[in-house]
């Protein structure tokens, strides 16, 4: 019976062999075809700002007693006034009145700063925007590629100044290639602090995923990288380059609400708004694209198999 069912079926095993065989390769390699080398420049820190603590007002005593820290009767002033006048008894116990008084006025104050520091130190989570801008433009705008291996051999992203001026120097990158801005997409996220630097990584370790490779990287001013493979004469075969895709990843306190992007317009407004993050507000930023090495570019199945999330401005 199970012969002659397989006598039966074996005229079409051999089709049937060849289609699962064939989607197995076309699948099987595809993130491999559709998978650039790409380049990453960047660095930050997430660790929490000491808090600020207020100095202690000071008063002035009178009778000759001067400045004092914090205010309140001290005994410079209580010392001239015995012996005058009133009883020595009435005078002790007033003495006394006024000691036990200053003692809690000091202790109070010093509850009330207590108070200040732990607020200071809830201050310490403070509100932070996570960003994500994405740029694919126009194979012409090679030049892009060389400003981005530039600043990653010579940048420095050991400090807040160097990944500032890193950021100004990308964005302005990006704004001077206007007529070659061909696809676009955002996305911010507003949330704390101690949860921001998970938001940051998962925005970069999505960028990064689609790469084939890093071939150049400059991340707290550690830079690596990698040899070039030199083109097959195979690769010659494949669909002509038209794109260059560039990722900026920023994370800053306060706020950052970038706008849905679907023109010109408003990429231009988006790079403006990232690009003007203060030194002393940003925390963290990262600099993807690909591909890296100059000349390259990728194919437009290449980029919306890999970006389905872009947009067409």
């Amino acid at each position: 019976m199970v012969k002659q069912l397989f006598q039966r079926l074996k005229p079409f095993l051999k089709p049937l062999m060849a289609v699962v065989l064939a989607v197995v390769l076309v699948f099987g390699t595809a993130d491999g075809a559709w998978a650039a080398a790409g380049g990453r420049i960047g660095g930050g820190s997430f660790r929490a700002p000491a808090p600020r603590m207020s100095p202690s007002p000071r008063t002035y005593a009178p009778g000759g007693g001067g400045y004092y820290p914090g205010g309140g009767f001290g005994f410079p002033f209580l010392f001239p006034f015995i012996g005058i006048g009133g009883g020595f008894g009435g005078l002790f116990t007033l003495l006394i009145f006024i000691a036990i008084a200053n003692v809690v006025v000091r202790g109070l104050r010093g509850a009330v700063s207590g108070d200040d520091y732990t607020a200071s130190a809830g201050g310490s989570n403070p509100p932070v925007a996570v960003a994500k801008l994405q740029v694919g433009l126009l194979a012409e705008a090679r030049g892009l590629q060389d400003d981005l291996n530039r600043l990653a051999t010579t940048a420095d992203t050991g400090t807040s100044q160097g990944l500032a001026k890193l950021l100004q120097e990308t964005t302005l990158a990006l704004l001077r290639h206007p007529d070659y801005w061909a696809y676009a997409a955002s996305e911010d996220k507003q949330t704390r602090l101690l949860s921001a630097e998970q938001e940051f990584n998962r925005y970069t370790l999505s960028a990064r995923s689609r790469f084939s490779a890093e071939t150049l990287s400059n991340v707290n001013n550690q830079l690596t990288q990698a040899e070039i493979r030199a083109k097959l004469p195979s690769d010659a075969d494949q669909a002509p380059g038209e794109y260059i895709l560039a990722t900026v990843v920023v994370a800053t306190q306060g706020k950052l609400d970038l706008p849905d992007i679907y023109s010109s317009a408003d990429l231009r407004q988006a790079l403006s708004q990232i690009g003007a993050v203060s030194g002393e507000n940003l925390l963290a930023v990262e600099v993807l694209w690909t591909p890296q090495q100059s000349g390259e570019t990728l194919s437009s199945d290449e980029l919306i198999a890999q970006y389905p999330e872009l947009k067409l401005i």
